[in-house]
Parts: structure tokens; sequence; C-alpha cells
């Protein structure tokens, strides 16, 4: 089950005791105040023993009292901003499953435990405009804390919260002066957890090509760069649709095991700038990775492209004895793919890959080469991939018919597609060139997607056409989408060799 959520925009301000609340009618745009709401609430929060989850700035609660009681995940979102999900109560110590599905790519195998309890009682004032839209809701909280893991003294303060409903982000600024008139000033603090941690409270989990110090690749910058920008971005991929996986999202595994070869095609590309063996470890398990999440998603698309040969077929071939085998096939091709994904997604193996690809990410394994000028030794990489497919035609080309020219022509497909990567992945410092080339490898890797995809869809065909007792109408009906699906193979063939043409010897200088 989903979590519902929604997208939360607050600023916090510390206050002292004795400190006046604010003249909320005189913020710009407010033009009325409701009567205070007082409530009690209580929140344990919960987290890894290694804080993970409080290192990447997330959030996860069980709250008690208001209006909103139940279990919060809350997940940065930008400036002011996160992202938050609920469940409901459930269990004191026991996460709700549909929250869990989004934690353990984080937790990567941790239970989670409490490590903080809060008290507080709220007194909430809703902002309205002159129209009597709500716009915002402002907060007096005065809390009592206690850090349970690691423990520590308990501790007081006082916060003010002011979030956003339906009002626009320049009322933050138009708030401000009214708040810090009072001597409140903004808090130094991310979250009441952070407050209650205080020194046990982790440095922000930051990625190397997102740090504060850190540039996009430069043409004259290193070549590094270039490869701990792409694989990040692969990373943060992998990182937002594992939940997806788990919770049954559509595409999602498509999307995760996309990232997947992504990851993998860069390593392929720019292994020569780092140590064998980090690459070539990494370079396995992503390998491992994508083969645990191709069938389930092999078996969804030819599910589908054969549903829709079927309802083309003349009404007098009779579509359900046609239909059922392959639904049944197919379907259980892709339940016993899913659940084995499932499984995966819960291994210390595919946690260690994560953390690998992390550390690799921040902590590159780099060999002098990488320090050279990124765009003149990119240049060179990405030409050679170039290359590489142009040996790809050169063989398909002189592969005959049969197998042996289906095999050629997969070939030629994966080195499109990994040509396609190294170019996306230097857009950045070879601009309107590295398009161009991504653009030909992509329309290459497309057309003999299709083709690939009715090889397969034929030999399915074929085995179901074979059955012992299959009633000859039927067979007649898997026959003929077969020669269908041979039709679409030539065409799609065709239309290769006319874009081969065009794409033949493209280079980025």
């Amino acid at each position: 089950m989903e979590p519902t959520g929604n997208l939360e925009s607050e600023q916090k301000y510390d206050a002292e005791t004795s400190t006046p609340l604010p003249a909320l009618l005189e913020v710009p745009g407010v033009e009325r105040v409701s009567e205070p709401v007082t409530d009690h609430l209580e929140a344990v929060y919960f987290d890894t023993p290694a804080l993970a989850l409080a290192s990447r700035r997330i959030t996860l609660r069980r709250r008690t009292g208001g209006t909103d009681d139940g279990w919060h995940l809350k997940f940065p979102a930008g400036p002011d901003q996160r992202r938050e999900l609920h469940a409901p109560l459930g269990q004191p110590e026991t996460v709700p499953e549909e929250l869990a599905d989004h934690l353990h790519v984080y937790t990567r195998g941790e239970h989670v435990i409490p490590v903080a309890r809060l008290s507080s009682q709220r007194t909430t004032y809703w902002l309205y405009g002159p129209g009597g839209e709500h716009l915002a809701d402002f907060a007096d909280d005065r809390v009592q804390a206690q850090a349970l893991h690691p423990p520590g003294p308990g501790m007081a303060c006082r916060e003010w919260e002011f979030e956003l409903v339906h009002g626009a982000p320049r009322l933050f600024t138009a708030a401000e002066a009214t708040l810090t008139a009072t001597g409140a000033g903004r808090s130094r603090h991310t979250s009441k957890l952070a407050r209650a941690l205080g020194d046990a409270w982790p440095p922000e989990h930051v990625p190397r090509n997102r740090g504060p110090r850190k540039k996009a690749p430069r043409k004259k910058g290193p070549a590094t760069d270039v490869v701990t920008a792409y694989l990040g971005e692969q990373i943060t991929e992998l990182l937002t649709h594992d939940p997806g996986v788990r919770l049954g999202r559509p595409d999602a595994v498509h999307q995760m095991r996309s990232a997947t070869r992504r990851s993998r095609s860069a390593l392929a590309t720019y292994r020569r700038l780092f140590r064998k063996t980090s690459v070539r470890r990494l370079r396995d398990e992503l390998k491992w990775l994508a083969s645990i999440l191709g069938p389930p998603r092999d078996a969804e698309v030819m599910r589908e492209r054969l549903r829709q040969h079927v309802r083309e077929l003349p009404k007098g071939l009779g579509h359900g004895p046609i239909r059922e085998p392959i639904e049944h096939e197919l379907g259980t091709a892709y339940n016993a793919g899913y659940k084995r994904v499932l499984k995966t997604l819960e291994t210390g193996r595919y946690y260690r890959l994560l953390e690998d690809l992390e550390d690799f990410r921040d902590y590159p394994p780099a060999t002098a080469r990488a320090s050279r000028p990124a765009r003149k030794t990119t240049t060179k990489l990405v030409n050679k991939d170039a290359q590489r497919l142009d040996r790809a035609h050169q063989t398909a080309a002189d592969s005959g018919d049969g197998t042996s020219h289906d095999t050629a022509l997969q070939q030629v497909r994966k080195d499109a597609k990994r040509l396609r990567h190294a170019a996306e992945s230097v857009t950045a410092i070879h601009g309107k060139r590295a398009r161009t080339l991504a653009k030909a490898a992509k329309r290459l890797e497309k057309v003999l997607g299709h083709h690939q995809d009715s090889v397969k869809a034929r030999a399915f065909l074929s085995h179901l056409a074979a059955a012992p007792d299959l009633p000859g109408r039927t067979a007649l009906a898997y026959r003929r989408i077969e020669g269908v699906e041979e039709r679409l193979a030539q065409a799609a063939e065709a239309k290769y060799l006319k874009i081969r043409k065009k794409a033949y010897g493209i280079r980025l200088d």
C-alpha cells in the first residue's frame, strides 16, 4: 500500500521562553489570524544505531496528538522543503511496511531503533489572506526532548514553525521581519531531532560531486569529474527507484535497470582512468544486478507486445485459447522474476553494491591519467566507443543470415547503447557534438531494440506453437503472429541500415 504524502515548506525560528509572540497580522498579505489551538504532541524518532537516516537528513517518527497523528517520514526536497509521507499509528515500534519500503535503500539491512523522544505543547495560528485563502500556519512549540541513542541529558527549548499551506514562497520573506522583530532568529538546527541529539547529530552525507567545493565537470578540469558526476546521477536514480520497485510501481524496475546499465557503461568507457580491480568488481556486480532486474522487465514488455498482436487477430481465430497460454507463461515468468528482485533487494550483496558505488563516486580510485584535462581525455575514450560500434556494424554486415546475424545485430545494439551513455556523460563539456552523437546512438539502439524484441517474441511463439495436443487453429494463430513479427524484424533491420549510413563515422571531434 502506498503511503499518503505531501510537500512540506516551512522555516524554523529559535525563541526564548520569554520571547513575545509576533504580530502576525503585520505580516504583509495576511488579513486574518485564527484563534489559537493548543495540542500536546508526543513523538518518538527512529534511526539506525549509526544514525544512517540522520546523516542524509531523513527523519522518521511516530507521533500522537494533534490532527495528523501517525508515522511521518520526511526527505529533503530543496531549501525549506521536505517531502513527507504518512502512515497510520499501528504498533509503537514497528515501522509500517509502506514506509519501511522507502527506508531499506538507506538503512541497508540495519534495524531502526528509538533514538529520541520529544514532548511538545504546540499552539497553532492559521493565517488567511484577503480572499479567505489559508496562507500558512504559525506554530509555537515548547519542547521537552530526551536523546535515547546515544543517551543524553534532557533538554528544553522553544521553537517556531512557519509553514506554507497555500501561500507562495515569497511569504517567507514577507514574514521574516515580523518574526525576528520579537528577538527570535532563524533556527540553527535543521530539525527538532538535531537539537535533541546535540553533539551526536552526524555530519550530512553529501555526495562528492554535489559538495560545496565540487564544481560541474569543466573542459580543462580533471576527467575524473566527468565520471563521478555521471555516476552520481545514476546512483541517485537507483536510490530513487528502489522504493518504487519494492512497492510495485509501474516502470520502476525498468528505470532501476536503466540506471544500473548506465553505471556499468560509464565504468566500461572510462575504465582506464581508474584502478582495474575496483572497476572490474563494480562492473561485475552491476551486471549481476541487471541480470536480476531483466527477466521481469522482459516478460512485461513481451506480454504487452503479444497482447497487442492478439487483439489484432481476426475474430474467427478465438482470442481466449490463444491469449491464455501467453498470459500464463509470461505472467508466471514476471511473478517469479519480480519475486527474485524483491529478495535480491534485501541481500547484503545488493547493499554492499550501493555502498561501493557511493565510495567510488566520493573517493574515486583514480590513476594519474584521470587528472588530465577532461575534454581531451573524454574525446579519446568516447571516440573509442564510436570505433567499437563501427566494428560491430561491419561484423553484422558480414554475418550472413539466421541466428548469427541476429546475435551480431544485438551486439550492435549493445555497443550503440554504450556509446549513447558515453556521449550523454560529456554533454556538459562537448555540447552540441555530444548531443548529436548521443541522439544518433539512441536511434540505432531503439530500432535494434525493436528487432531484438521481435527475435525473442518469435522464439517464444515458436515454443507455444510446438506444444503437444495444441488445437490446429491455435497453432495457426501463433504462426500467424510469428509471421507478423518476422515482417516487423525485417522492417526494423531496413530502418537500421538507413540510420547506420547517416550515423557512420560521427565523432566528438
